[in-house]
């Protein structure tokens, strides 16, 4: 496992979009390996009965997405790297995800927010679904953040999806000399709290246990590794620790790929998206 080698970036226009893919850059970069990136259009083919009319608005909208790539060619030769671009048609997210499949790519980086007509296409939504739908692990990186390995907040809830979120947070703490935060939140509200103190107990016992385990393991593979564990709103104390412990990085799992789980990523990972001021990586089982 260890560091990422061949990495995919979905790029929008956006300022995030152009931050994550300097920041996609330099983790190429600093591996030696080849970098891509693509962007999505959408499919005119329903809109007009007109065949000029829906090839001049293709022609339109096709420059638009040329305009994007040549713009991140430009930094990708800025940044000392091989890039390879893919201008694609339809669904974004199951464009995204077609692309790295077919790549054999083993990572896929988005920026966090758009907002203007071809950056809409990856905002909210189509994020979750990338995530949902992906087989390899997305990295979400906003708008003026540095991606970092040094300090990285592992998020556990116990679960087999979280199992792998650990093993991936020890290798890259590992492979890149940082230092591993491990959190765990027993999220309940009051009323539970005060008719079932005894099953809140055990809840926050198995929390320990779970984040022992895994500072147990990191330590053993060399990594420095400190365990917390919270109570209240999940994603508000894994927000708030991360702030707290300077984190570069948050590490969560996914809940898999069937069903809803396939179309939502989960709430928590999906706030925890949207109102962190760092990178997360969400990792697949």
């Amino acid at each position: 496992m260890g560091k990422y080698k061949n990495i995919l970036v979905a790029v929008d226009g956006s300022v995030s979009s152009r931050n994550a893919f300097r920041q996609a850059c330099r983790i190429s970069r600093e591996n030696g390996k080849h970098i891509a990136a693509v962007t999505v259009i959408p499919s005119l083919d329903d809109l007009f009965d007109s065949l000029i009319v829906r090839e001049k608005a293709a022609k339109a909208v096709r420059g638009e997405g040329e305009k994007v790539l040549a713009e991140v060619s430009k930094a990708a030769e800025e940044e000392g790297v091989f890039l390879k671009t893919f201008l694609e048609e339809g669904s974004p997210y199951d464009a995204v995800n077609e692309v790295a499949g077919s790549g054999r790519y083993d990572l896929i980086v988005m920026g966090r927010r758009g907002t203007k007509a071809l950056e809409r296409a990856f905002v909210g939504s189509v994020t979750a679904r990338v995530i949902g739908h992906s087989a390899v692990d997305v990295l979400v990186i906003q708008r003026n953040t540095a991606l970092g390995w040094k300090k990285i907040l592992l998020a556990t809830d116990g679960s087999k999806y979280s199992a792998a979120a650990a093993d991936k947070a020890i290798d890259l703490a590992k492979a890149y000399g940082g230092e591993l935060a491990v959190v765990s939140v027993v999220d309940v509200n009051e009323e539970f709290q005060t008719t079932a103190p005894e099953a809140v107990e055990k809840m926050i016992k198995k929390s320990r246990e779970t984040v022992q385990a895994i500072k147990d393991r990191a330590e053993a593979a060399g990594v420095a590794a400190e365990g917390f564990v919270g109570e209240g709103n999940s994603h508000s104390v894994i927000i708030n620790l991360a702030k707290e412990k300077n984190s570069n990085l948050i590490i969560m799992g996914s809940h898999g790929r069937s069903g809803l789980g396939r179309l939502l990523m989960g709430s928590v990972t999906e706030k925890v998206i949207g109102h962190t001021a760092c990178p997360v990586l969400v990792v697949k089982s």
